[in-house]
């Protein structure tokens, strides 16, 4: 098997990255839009039908992988899906600020309208974030006995501009399980095959004033609500400076009026909306990507890092969050989930003591080690924001973070407040622990590095073919015979998630010091190696090739063995 390839290292990384992105980068957004309603999907070839990965259906226009044809078939989908389980309330549906997403919203617009369904988009044609979506769910929900509401959230997340996404929340707000999905991709794929005959719809116009289109603010019910979850008084009381780049996201509209309503200086530090997204520095592989937790990405804001208290980004969805701290520049994904799950488990004294934090597989184990310090349970998932969706909703679940930059908590009286990915939230939150402790988020991880020890992370992409992603998604523990990795004795060897008991789609390994997971990609020839060592960067070395080793020697020993 070839080498594998470090993602975001040296050779890897486009001598574009960082910099502003150069016109001829920038996409046609005439011909994207022409392709989105007149290319019509092959549905023989896998990569141009309906595929919900772990957040939605994504693709672009130009690979035949998200047309109009895609949303009027999963659109129909949804709504076949809302009859056969019973859901009659209204949909709320929003949209971020991709270039397709707004056609694609009226795309299904259509066909909502067409079938009668009750659905809530924000007036004015107005961009809405995926939290903003999820919470909606909720409140309309809360007490209700029938007539349940759910959503729909058009955006391919922090995605190329060339790029067009949708996702499913069910009636808990959170992200649609693999049932639900695999559902509703079944049902929109044969649609697809049948030439979307099956689809009922209405002309946009129609269904812009159908008497199911209600068309209401929701920016101000959700900012309204940010002090119940967000201690906005002692933010303001600081008197902190703080900024905020949208990244040209759904987010934009929301801060001013958050200013205003609990009187905070944060400066919008870029305001532009373009769906090109010409003022984006380019990622590490060249491409442009609104992603707030790539240091490539959000060149601009940490160039302003010193100007502010503390400063943070939203993607376009603004369900990721970037923090960007005086003391550390942008913070690693991992290092501000650690500090954040240490805070707020010291200043929410209304949560259950008994609810756990959620983390998933391929999280730092410095979440471990601060939740075990504090005596706390520990939840460790499958990858998938929707694992964490069950708990955040009953409360069982206080805290539940990714370490792609997604994360959401419950309400100061340990009650529900999203069950999806809320980067404004977790925003806010940098600001709640500077203006309360006095230190910025990064002054608290060197902190918690004192006490426990640096730990060292990386991801590696290794190929794979499409029949040894198969084996390695259904490993056996035993398929593993080593007894250490890297010197040390192997204490776990993990398929299945311990706070779950679900499949984590691949394989864990871990010892005292290390771990190791490997879990194959969705869309790409390659599975991925994620390794974290508390000893040092050359005991990750160590991990990284060991884990190869083990993992293709375990499946070409399963391969032997089906």
């Amino acid at each position: 098997m070839p080498d594998a390839v470090e993602t975001h290292a040296g050779a890897s990384v486009s001598p574009l990255a960082g910099k502003p992105a150069p016109p001829a980068m920038l996409v046609d957004l005439t011909r994207l839009e022409r392709d989105y309603f007149q290319r019509w999907p092959d549905v023989s070839d896998p990569s141009q039908r309906v595929s919900f990965g772990t957040s939605g259906h994504r693709g672009s226009p130009f690979f035949g992988a998200f047309t109009e044809a895609h949303i009027l078939a999963i659109t129909q989908a949804v709504c076949d899906y809302r009859i056969a389980h019973g859901t009659d309330g209204p949909l709320f549906m929003g949209k971020d600020t991709h270039a397709l997403s707004a056609p694609a919203q009226r795309t299904a617009l259509e066909v909502l309208a067409g079938n009668g369904v009750e659905t809530i988009i924000q007036r004015n044609g107005g961009v809405t974030p995926t939290p903003v979506i999820s919470r909606a769910i909720l409140v309309y929900n809360r007490g209700r006995k029938q007539g349940f509401a759910d959503g729909i959230v058009i955006t391919p997340s922090h995605n190329p501009p060339e790029d067009g996404g949708f996702k499913y929340n069910p009636l808990n707000g959170g992200p649609a399980d693999t049932d639900v999905t695999r559902w509703i991709e079944d049902r929109a794929n044969a649609l697809l095959q049948g030439g979307n005959a099956g689809v009922k719809r209405l002309e946009f116009k129609a269904a812009l004033n159908a008497s199911t289109t209600h068309k209401k603010d929701l920016v101000l019910p959700y900012v309204r609500d940010l002090g119940n979850v967000v201690d906005m008084d002692a933010i303001r009381a600081a008197g902190l400076t703080l900024g905020v780049d949208p990244l040209g996201g759904a987010a934009l509209p929301y801060w001013e009026p958050i200013n205003a309503l609990y009187r905070l200086d944060i400066q919008v530090v870029n305001p532009r909306l373009d769906p090109a997204f010409s003022f984006m520095t380019v990622d590490h592989d060249g491409k442009i990507r609104m992603d707030c937790s790539s240091p490539y990405a959000m060149a601009r804001l940490v160039q302003l890092k010193d100007k502010y208290h503390v400063a943070f980004a939203n993607d376009p969805d603004s369900d990721r969050h970037g923090i960007v701290a005086p003391s550390s520049g942008l913070m690693n994904p991992n290092h501000y989930l650690a500090v954040a799950i240490r805070y707020v488990l010291a200043h929410r004294p209304a949560w259950p003591a008994t609810a756990a934090v959620g983390k998933t597989v391929v999280s730092s184990g410095m979440i471990d080690r601060v939740v075990r310090k504090l005596g706390r349970r520990l939840s460790e998932v499958p990858v998938g924001f929707k694992w964490f969706a069950p708990g955040l909703f009953d409360g069982s679940c206080c805290f539940g973070g990714e370490e792609s930059a997604g994360a959401s908590f419950l309400r100061f009286d340990g009650s529900v407040w999203t069950t999806d990915k809320d980067g404004p939230i977790m925003d806010l939150l940098a600001a709640e622990i500077a203006a309360r402790t006095g230190r910025d988020p990064g002054e608290h991880y060197r902190e918690l590095t004192a006490e426990f020890g640096v730990p060292h992370y990386r991801r590696i992409d290794a190929p794979a073919t499409p029949k040894q992603k198969a084996k390695l998604q259904r490993l056996s523990p035993d398929a593993v015979v080593e007894s250490t990795l890297a010197g040390e004795p192997i204490k776990d060897r993990l398929t299945r998630a311990p706070g779950n008991n679900a499949p984590i789609g691949g394989l864990k390994v871990t010892t005292a010091n290390g771990w190791f997971a490997a879990r194959p990609s969705g869309t790409e020839n390659v599975y991925k190696i994620y390794a974290e060592s508390f000893q040092s960067e050359a005991h990750l070395n160590t991990i990284l090739a060991e884990a190869e080793a083990i993992v293709n020697k375990a499946m070409t020993s399963e391969e032997a063995g089906s």
